[in-house]
């Protein structure tokens, strides 16, 4: 980044006028002009934030695919009466099922890789001499030199965990209308929800505790080798 000097006239510069008065007065300015309106300055700021994201289609599809299921809940049905007015029941718990799990395989697959580097998934193995089947939790995280976006992690934490305790207050709101049926699919996007919650946290956990014992086994052997080698200073 290059600075700017200003270069100085080879001869100085003499005033036409010597009885020129050198105070200089400014015009009074105006109110409006003083205070420069900041009209846009809050309306823009998440745009702004998501320019800094590292990536900030996944960030925007993140949030879309979180908010989106919780709105079509409160609001769908009232939409959904706009155009159709029969069998809107049907077609409210369609669309509330499909933006669920859109939003469960967006997080588990795609979201969590990107913005925080954590991936999980399931597996079913067949324990050998046997014929049952064990249910095994497989972690990922990614290279602990790799860079985490401030933004990208705090908007992926915050929604991971905000999204639950909408559906639980949605799930005791259903309770008390007796609205059973909606009970039902709440519970399912709670469930789910839950799901990733818990097992984003524990990858997390996992990673860490990783990253803190290969930096503790490196500090070690490093230290050992540097004591007993005979060319080290």
């Amino acid at each position: 980044m290059s600075g700017y000097t200003q270069i100085e006239a080879d001869e100085p510069t003499v005033d036409a006028n010597p009885y020129h008065n050198t105070t200089s007065q400014s015009a009074p300015v105006s109110g409006n002009m003083a205070a420069a309106p900041a009209e846009n300055t809050e309306e823009w700021l998440w745009l702004r934030k998501l320019k800094e994201s590292s990536h900030p289609v996944a960030l925007m599809f993140y949030i879309v695919f979180r908010l989106s299921p919780i709105f079509a809940y409160i609001f769908g049905n009232m939409i959904i009466s706009i155009f159709i007015s029969k069998n809107r029941f049907i077609l409210h718990f369609i669309v509330l099922t499909l933006l669920v799990s859109a939003d469960f395989w967006n997080l588990k697959n795609i979201s969590g890789r990107l913005l925080v580097g954590l991936r999980w998934w399931n597996e079913t193995n067949k324990q050998e001499g046997s014929t049952s089947f064990e249910n095994v939790w497989v972690f990922e995280s990614a290279d602990p030199e790799r860079y985490i976006n401030p933004i990208d992690s705090k908007v992926f934490w915050m929604l991971l965990y905000v999204q639950p305790v909408a559906w639980t207050i949605l799930a005791i709101m259903a309770i008390l209308k007796f609205e059973l049926l909606y009970l039902v699919l709440i519970v399912i996007s709670l469930s789910l929800s839950l799901t990733n919650a818990m097992a984003f946290t524990k990858c997390d956990k996992f990673g860490k505790a990783n990253s803190m014992a290969t930096d503790i086994f490196s500090r070690t052997t490093g230290g050992i080798w540097k004591r007993f080698n005979p060319f080290s200073s």
